[in-house]
């Protein structure tokens, strides 16, 4: 168990509540940061769409899976769903920029 893992009680459900708290927590601060996150490319797509840039940048994207997935290992997290959760990010931020460079609105 890690330092912030809920202590092992004699009463399982209430140990299971504990985890699943624990859990919840985890959830509403990745979503907190994923919305910070699209911020942020959002004016990213906006600077391109503004500069003539394509909204994909295929290079910048090998690099992050690559820093990504050695992150993921040094987490002891599996690589490879380090990289299918940022592919799977990416293809959204995609659509945005591509939104943006068509002319489109990016709120949703």
């Amino acid at each position: 168990m890690t330092a912030d893992a809920p202590e092992p009680s004699d009463d399982p459900r209430a140990e299971l509540r504990r985890y699943r708290q624990s859990i919840d927590n985890i959830d509403a601060a990745l979503i907190h940061l994923l919305a910070e996150r699209f911020k942020a490319t959002q004016a990213v797509g906006r600077l391109k769409a503004a500069s003539g840039m394509p909204p994909s940048d295929p290079s910048r994207e090998r690099e992050q899976i690559a820093r990504l997935r050695a992150l993921a290992e040094e987490s002891h997290l599996d690589p490879e769903f380090a990289e299918k959760w940022f592919t799977f990010v990416v293809a959204e931020v995609i659509h945005h920029h591509e939104r943006l460079a068509s002319g489109g609105d990016d709120a949703e």
